[in-house]
């Protein structure tokens, strides 16, 4: 049977910044205490003991609040980027984290698109950190996240990506006034599992702008990297060429010929 795409839907015209989605998910998932460590600029930043956060924009019209989490992308580059397969795309739509194979090559915060995943710094032994989905509660408790369980606003909501995607739809059609005609994570690099609408542009990262169309990032890459064994190949034969010729000059040169004869009459006397 076909497991369902879950999904969360975020309102920001709801959000109030009451940061109770953050303090859920510190308290469900047992984050230690944050602490403002040097390569945090701001202690609201996402990072090992901050799975989520509230990113505030201000406009004319006043403050919005917009939660910051990971969107758990429909194809995610982070997965395509882990080369043990810590990271695991889950057919419910969850993008869960195996800390007990990482090797903490962090390939996987480099290919996000949305710059989310952490590495815990602080730690004598570092792992990634990053929003599994509450994937646990969810499975085996049938629970809602708890992010979304505590929101006392409403300003969030779980359940089947279709749906919310059909509800997110009926209130930008029922207010048009209200939202901007989009609904974000429905399409940028393949969509994800974590949407929102709001009243105000959400470029929460430098590549929101360049990332809208549909096209999964593995795809985006494998443009590129399909050609890397072919230049792999010529590399290694530009090197080798290159340290023969640097070889071939060394025997050659004058003071190194008398000495390579020197040597190869000392190997015939020992004969």
């Amino acid at each position: 049977m076909t497991k369902k795409q879950m999904s969360i839907l975020t309102d920001v015209t709801r959000c109030i910044g009451c940061n109770k989605c953050v303090e859920s998910c510190q308290e469900a998932n047992n984050l230690p205490r944050e602490r403002p460590w040097r390569w945090l600029k701001r202690i609201t930043d996402l990072s090992s003991s901050r799975w989520t956060t509230i990113k505030k924009i201000e406009t004319k019209t006043g403050d919005r609040y917009v939660r910051r989490q990971c969107r758990h992308c429909l194809e995610p580059a982070c997965v395509e980027a882990c080369i043990v397969g810590a990271l695991k795309k889950t057919p419910e739509g969850a993008v869960v984290y195996n800390r007990d194979i990482c090797i903490g090559c962090r390939y996987c915060m480099i290919a996000c698109p949305y710059e989310i995943p952490r590495y815990s710094w602080e730690d004598a032994v570092p792992y990634i950190q990053k929003c599994h989905f509450c994937y646990d509660r969810v499975q085996n408790e049938g629970q809602e996240p708890a992010c979304v369980a505590h929101c006392p606003a409403g300003a969030t909501i779980f359940g089947e990506r279709e749906q919310l995607l059909a509800e997110a739809k009926k209130r930008i059609r029922e207010n048009p006034d209200r939202y901007i005609n989009r609904i974000w994570g429905e399409h940028e690099v393949g969509g994800s599992s974590v949407l929102y609408i709001s009243d105000v542009s959400l470029n929460l990262t430098d590549l929101d702008s360049s990332i809208a169309d549909g096209t999964p990032m593995p795809e985006r890459t494998f443009k590129i990297l399909k050609h890397m064994p072919a230049v792999f190949v010529g590399m290694s034969a530009a090197m080798g060429g290159i340290y023969w010729i640097i070889e071939r000059r060394n025997k050659l040169a004058p003071g190194n010929s008398d000495k390579n004869e020197k040597k190869d009459s000392e190997k015939k006397d020992d004969a």
